[in-house]
């Protein structure tokens, strides 16, 4: 019952007060026109005032994602012994928990940006207030007014905002401001914030802007130090710059004392640290290693992958942080790069200048700032790559860092806008001829498919056209090989007699008929295969593929990923387009007894926790992570590869390729002494010069030619052009290679044989001599040539007598013509049918 009756009296004097309120609102609209217009302006200010709110916060962005939220991180590359060789990097970046930022660090952004970050919800009053009277006494003038800004509203700028300067944005920085503070706490507010803000020389959050302008570590900063870096969110781009220098020192001496102020550190710190330079160190390019072809072609097959820019994925290349362990190494890629570049300037010798690198144009404005755009350089020795300011007869040369010179002995067809290298002289510069000819450079590991070096061209600075992996070139006589393999899968062996004799054959009414002839002509009699393969006959080569046919060579060419081409003989010899790449792939497909990998540059991806998120070796390994070893034989992986071609084939063509280099076509690598195999070419014109070998371990190709093939002269082959890429590539790196014999598999009969006639001997010994009379030569069972029988040592003795009676009567026979007869002793020779004795 008292309970009803309390009910009662609080709803009595409900009704009462607001009866009361309505009567006095009433009576003051009725009496006082005042009091109307003012109510009416008040609740129109406060319905506009709702409005707004809801129209600004209505499509703001869920502050929530930042519980989420990554920082973009650059993709950091590793090479094959795991130390970092490059970043994928359009902004320098590195992410740090709280923990890792040093307190005193964290009180000078206090200090200087928001003192009472640590007790507002997101929005300094007073600081805002300041920032709206700066507003109004700057209107209209252009000048930028004081932003008033708390850490909590940059974050919201920096991460869900524009930098648009408006009050509708500092409106919506402050609404977010309050949503960020429900969301997060102050210390997750402080590490987006010094993780993401900007601070100049392409750096954002304090470690990246540490090692920028100091090259350390935040937790190797100096008071003064971090102070400076303190005042960089006011003037990121104008603090690091020298032309303002005095302004910067005055600057980070005011945090200094705000730090004192707030009690963060003492008078006395303070006054030291003010007393030291700032102590900035120049910007400088970030590491990498100089193998910019390599680098390129992961960074694209990355991107192929895992896209971009964030909006593309979580892993983006240029946001991800990615953790990319490569195949590079950077010793073999710096032989590769120095024994490529040297066989071009070799070649291009005493020609002269070639013409420029590039041209820009000068009626597109400042040719200094169009260089510096173009990016592009040159790392070679201490040449440098800059722009024709003034051609004709006093030419002017300029460089990316402004300074300009005089261009000595430059050829008067130079014209403003050519870009040149050149080097320092007496009295200015000279010019450098970047060669006109180039190719490219590969080296792999046969067993895996991973790509160890690769070179390009002369510069990837230069252009970033990836001769190794995208100009399509004839590989000539490196084809050979393949052709062989497949006569030796049907039927044939390194001992068989091959006609080195002219082929023709009718290629119809339109074509006609169709002949083949040997590089330099010549031609005649038989020979064995092995003698064929290591000369590089092409008669032989022809013979085989017709004998073989040629549908069942095209087909060893698609087995071994080099190309797919129509069965004409001419592809026999090398006439259908492939790539540096894909010949060497091949290659090492041979040495790894007929099993093709696929070439990778990339080992495996890890995420910016360390997961893997992808691998080049994918090979499944049951067992490998049991919990305890469960007694039985250790788990092994299994093949890699695909088993292209019949291993005992492959042995068997390696095994006449190691000819090649003993007494062949590139017979000048063997005073490498090693075991070596390879194959040179030389096509049409000749337009490319290849050679393609190496060794169990490291197999390497390339090639010399003109982008626009052209004839490179009549004496270029590819055994005096590119056989010398190769030797210089091992000669630099002779500690890489293991000197190992070329193992042969299972199935293989290792028979001597005569070389030249192949025929099996018994009583010779073969022996280190290249030109020894017995050679070792191996077999697939049953397909090695037979023991000689009597009759044929008798008829081999027989011959050699009558050569010997042939001989005697033909010096007989011109003795008589010049002397008197006389009287000449009879020999007899005795035949008989066990033999001659």
């Amino acid at each position: 019952m008292a309970e009803h009756s309390t009910l009662d009296y609080f709803r009595y004097r409900i009704r009462r007060d607001t009866s009361g309120t309505l009567a006095w609102f009433g009576a003051n609209w009725r009496e006082h026109r005042w009091f109307k217009y003012g109510t009416i302006l008040v609740g129109l200010g406060l319905a506009g005032l709702i409005a707004a709110w809801a129209l600004l916060a209505r499509d703001l962005p869920d502050v929530e994602t930042l519980l989420e939220y990554e920082t973009p991180l650059p993709t950091v590359v590793r090479g094959g012994d795991g130390e970092i060789v490059h970043s994928y990097a359009r902004e320098r970046r590195v992410q740090l928990q709280y923990a890792d930022f040093p307190v005193q660090l964290v009180e000078a952004y206090l200090a200087a940006e928001d003192r009472t970050f640590f007790s507002h919800g997101g929005v300094d009053l007073t600081g805002t207030a300041n920032a709206v009277f700066d507003y109004a006494s700057k209107m209209g003038s252009g000048e930028r007014a004081v932003g008033g800004s708390t850490i909590t509203q940059q974050v919201a700028k920096n991460l869900l905002l524009s930098d648009e300067y408006s009050v509708t944005r500092k409106l919506k920085e402050m609404i977010l401001a309050r949503r960020i503070e429900d969301a997060l706490t102050k210390r997750e507010i402080l590490e987006l914030y010094l993780n993401e803000i900007p601070l100049g020389r392409r750096s954002f959050g304090v470690q990246a802007a540490a090692r920028a302008y100091f090259d350390k570590d935040v937790g190797d900063l100096d008071l003064n130090e971090m102070a400076f870096l303190a005042i960089l969110p006011k003037a990121p781009e104008r603090y690091g710059r020298e032309r303002f220098r005095d302004m910067a020192i005055e600057r980070r001496n005011f945090v200094l004392d705000q730090m004192v102020a707030n009690d963060f550190i003492t008078a006395s710190a303070a006054s030291a640290a003010k007393a030291k330079d700032l102590g900035l160190v120049e910007q400088r390019v970030e590491r990498s290693a100089d193998a910019g072809y390599f680098l390129e072609e992961v960074r694209r097959q990355l991107i192929e992958k895992f896209g971009e820019t964030a909006e593309d994925g979580a892993n983006s290349v240029y946001a991800g942080g990615l953790w990319v362990r490569t195949s590079l190494d950077t010793e073999l890629q710096d032989a590769a790069r120095d024994a490529l570049r040297a066989q071009l300037l070799s070649y291009q010798g005493n020609r002269g200048f070639s013409g420029p690198v590039a041209t820009l144009n000068p009626d597109n404005g400042d040719l200094i700032g169009q260089l510096r755009s173009s990016n592009i350089s040159v790392n070679y020795e201490d040449w440098r790559v800059g722009v024709v300011m003034e051609g004709g007869s006093s030419p002017m040369i300029a460089f990316t860092d402004g300074e300009t010179h005089s261009l000595l002995g430059a050829p008067n067809s130079l014209n403003s806008g050519d870009v040149v290298a050149a080097v320092e002289a007496s009295g200015g510069y000279r010019l450098r001829a970047v060669p006109e000819v180039s190719g490219a450079f590969l080296a792999q590991n046969p067993q895996t498919g991973r790509i160890l070096a690769m070179q390009g061209g002369f510069d990837s600075r230069l252009g970033s056209f990836n001769r190794a992996t995208q100009a399509l070139r004839q590989p000539g006589s490196t084809i050979k090989p393949f052709v062989y393999a497949t006569g030796l899968d049907h039927g044939l062996t390194p001992a068989s007699e091959i006609p080195d004799q002219t082929y023709c054959f009718y290629q119809g009414a339109n074509l006609g008929e169709k002949c083949f002839r040997n590089f330099g002509g010549g031609g005649g009699g038989v020979h064995t295969m092995r003698w064929g393969l290591e000369q590089s006959r092409n008669l032989m080569t022809v013979h085989i593929a017709m004998d073989a046919g040629m549908p069942n060579v095209i087909k060893t060419f698609e087995n071994m990923n080099i190309g797919s081409y129509e069965p004409y003989p001419a592809f026999a010899l090398g006439a259908g387009d492939t790539t540096v790449e894909k010949m060497v792939n091949a290659y090492s497909a041979l040495v790894n007894w007929g099993r093709i990998n696929q070439p990778s540059v990339i080992d495996y991806v890890q995420d910016r926790r360390g997961k893997v998120i992808w691998r080049a070796d994918n090979r499944d390994c049951t067992g490998c992570n049991m919990a305890e070893w469960d007694g039985q034989p250790m788990p092994r992986f299994g093949a890699k590869g695909r088993q292209a071609m019949d291993p005992r084939t492959a042995y068997q063509t390696v095994h006449m390729l190691e000819g090649v280099v003993t007494r062949g076509t590139a017979v000048r690598l063997r005073s490498l002494d090693m075991p070596l195999f390879g194959k040179t070419g030389t096509t049409t014109g000749p337009t490319n010069a290849w050679f393609v070998g190496g060794s169990p371990q490291i197999v390497a190709g390339m090639y010399v030619g003109f982008d626009q093939p052209r004839n490179l002269g009549g004496w270029v082959q590819g055994g005096n052009t590119a056989a010398p890429i190769f030797k210089r590539f091992v000669e630099a790196s002779k500690d890489r290679w293991e000197g190992d014999e070329f193992i042969a598999p299972a199935g293989v009969r290792m028979v001597r044989v005569d070389r030249r006639s192949g025929k099996r001997v018994f009583d010779g010994t073969p022996s280190d001599d290249p030109k020894a009379a017995v050679i070792w030569e191996a077999f697939k069972p049953d397909t090695e040539p037979p023991r000689s029988t009597r009759q044929d040592q008798i008829a081999a003795k027989r011959n050699e007598i009558l050569e010997q009676i042939r001989r005697g009567r033909a010096a007989q026979q011109r003795t008589v013509a010049r002397s008197a007869p006389r009287v000449e002793p009879q020999t007899d020779f005795v035949e008989e049918q066990g033999g001659i004795y």
